[in-house]
């Protein structure tokens, strides 16, 4: 066995996965002795910790961006990881909906964005959004990953509006700026286990 392959049965061990398991993104990286291999899993790990976000919450990000990235593996991984995290099934769901909410604000908003057109900001939105109102997970952290669904959807608009709450709500600079790292390694991941 190479040493890509360990590396991969390291990671797909810890995903809970068969290490018989290979997408062709993953294959074509193992075929090629890929030293992008040993980054890729280290990129992953690192997701699970951060200095300024508690373990649970790095959990339901993760949650969130792989239910975003409609990843079936990454979701299946980071809904067991948020229930061994202490997550509720609310603040689980909540973490799911807040993916399928941010989709539909994505495109609208980034819609209204691309135009520039006054008309367009003039026509009422009709999206209702009653999780954001009062979420399970506070409104701190419901913003923070509403920032990071928005940063990996590309809404210039959403990601703006939801950085500015957070500041607003005292959250640091390094907090958002972890939410969003851990949102582009999840993304990354997903490209190759999926």
């Amino acid at each position: 066995m190479n040493e890509s392959t360990e590396i991969i049965n390291e990671l797909l061990q810890s995903l809970g996965l068969d290490t018989a398991f290979r997408t062709d993104s993953l294959g074509l990286l193992e075929k090629g002795e890929s030293r992008y291999l040993r980054d890729l899993k280290l990129n992953f790990t690192s997701t699970l910790t951060s200095e300024h976000l508690s373990t649970k919450e790095c959990a339901l990000l993760g949650l969130s961006i792989a239910v975003n990235n409609n990843n079936a593996p990454l979701t299946t991984y980071f809904t067991k990881y948020a229930d061994e995290q202490e997550a509720t099934a609310a603040e689980i769901a909540e973490a799911v909906g807040c993916a399928s909410l941010l989709a539909s604000n994505n495109i609208f908003y980034r819609f209204r964005h691309f135009t520039q057109k006054e008309k367009y900001t003039q026509i009422p939105a009709r999206i209702r959004m009653q999780l954001m109102m009062k979420p399970v997970t506070g409104k701190e952290f419901f913003e923070l990953m509403s920032l990071a669904v928005s940063a990996v959807n590309g809404c210039e608009m959403c990601v703006n509006a939801h950085e500015d709450s957070l500041i607003k709500l005292g959250t640091t600079e390094e907090r958002i700026f972890d939410a969003v790292r851990i949102a582009s390694l999840v993304t990354a991941t997903g490209k190759v286990i999926y």
